[in-house]
């Protein structure tokens, strides 16, 4: 693992404040540009190690903002719970897979996911608060495969995978979007480390890094929610300009692994 030069690691505290404002004022999804402003902005270049220091980080993140979420009564423990121990199981194994990929294969295969992150924000989310918050034991009949599969993905990835947590609860459990929304703050912390842990495992978690992303989500995270509530009626606009971001970035990074790509399929 290449050491951090002090000017990387003012970027990694900068990065990690733009993603914490984003998912402040945007929600779910807009940890998507963690890996790459780790990747091309603060200039780790070990595809593997971004994103094993990214989980880690957007595992802190997400456990921070929990708090306020529980004591708003918003975390419905019995669903949290229910979806992130399968969730988890599939962590670990998607992120096992993930690390055997070659790292160009993988930022493509990124670049690909944060196209459809990218379109399924510019979808408009219903506002209606309607479900259920009771916890049935019936329940885990969808619970354990839902969260088995995005769990999965969100290791294989190594990102929160908020966008995918929330309707896999609403899916599986029925909970209101309220409740959903906090509550999968449990299962992306929990991803988040257990997909970081296998990482670590392999030596690729800078550390250090992960400090600095966690200074600068946490105050960003402050400032976007702050100013959530008052762009809350340009929340449209909003997830189409992060939208936009999140389009160029993903097509740059697949013309960057394209010819990579490539060029281990003619080997």
């Amino acid at each position: 693992m290449a050491p951090v030069s002090e000017s990387q690691q003012i970027l990694a505290v900068i990065a990690g404040l733009a993603v914490g404002f984003a998912l402040g004022v945007i929600g779910g999804g807009g940890s998507i540009l963690a890996v790459p402003l780790l990747l091309y902005f603060v200039g780790i270049r070990d595809p593997h190690e971004v994103i094993g220091t990214t989980a880690l980080a957007v595992s802190a993140n997400a456990y921070i903002n929990l708090i306020p979420h529980w004591r708003s009564g918003n975390v419905r423990w019995r669903a949290a719970v229910g979806f992130a121990i399968p969730g988890a199981v599939g962590a670990w194994a998607g992120s096992t897979v993930g690390k055997l990929v070659h790292g160009a294969d993988l930022l493509f295969l990124f670049a690909v996911l944060m196209l459809v992150v990218g379109a399924l924000m510019l979808r408009e989310r219903s506002a209606r608060e309607t479900g259920q918050d009771h916890w049935r034991r019936h329940m885990l009949v969808r619970v354990i495969p839902a969260g088995l599969v995005v769990g999965l993905v969100s290791g294989f990835f190594g990102i929160g995978g908020g966008f995918l947590i929330v309707p896999g609860l609403i899916f599986s459990t029925g909970l209101p979007m309220i409740n959903a929304i906090g509550s999968s703050l449990f299962s992306v912390g929990t991803f988040g480390l257990t997909t970081a842990v296998n990482y670590a495992l392999s030596g690729l978690v800078n550390w250090l890094v992960v400090l600095d992303y966690v200074i600068g989500g946490t105050l960003g995270g402050i400032l976007g929610a702050r100013l959530a509530n008052r762009l809350a009626h340009r929340k449209r606009a909003l997830n189409m300009v992060f939208s936009g971001v999140v389009f160029v970035v993903a097509l740059y990074m697949i013309a960057s692994n394209l010819g990579p790509l490539l060029h281990g399929f003619g080997r």
